[in-house]
């Protein structure tokens, strides 16, 4: 399965609007996607805040094939992201990681 990690920069002063933005950006995916579990990460530093987005999506049955973040829903994010630009203090950067061993695995 695949995960997607999204991060930028944001100034402190748009870090209020920007928050709540990011948060209804999230939860809007998360109902148009089945599964797909959305989190915000957030390190502070002096007067800017790195922030990172993740995506993950678990198969929706025990043989189910499918589920991760697939490039269909992978430009889904970024098409709902256009709308924060203004806000954000850098650009998006997207990488993508597959899971090679979940914490269950052990």
């Amino acid at each position: 399965m695949r995960e997607l990690f999204v991060w930028y920069r944001v100034d402190d002063r748009n870090a209020d609007a920007l928050r709540a933005e990011v948060e209804a950006m999230q939860r809007s995916l998360e109902q148009r996607f089945a599964g797909l579990q959305a989190r915000l990460l957030i390190r502070r530093e002096a007067d800017r805040q790195t922030w990172m987005e993740t995506f993950a999506r678990a198969p929706r049955t025990s043989g189910d094939a499918g589920g991760g973040v697939d490039a269909a829903i992978e430009a889904a994010i970024a098409a709902a992201a256009l709308a924060l630009r203004p806000l954000l203090a850098s650009d998006r950067h997207a990488e993508a990681f597959e899971i090679v061993r979940s914490a269950e695995g052990r």
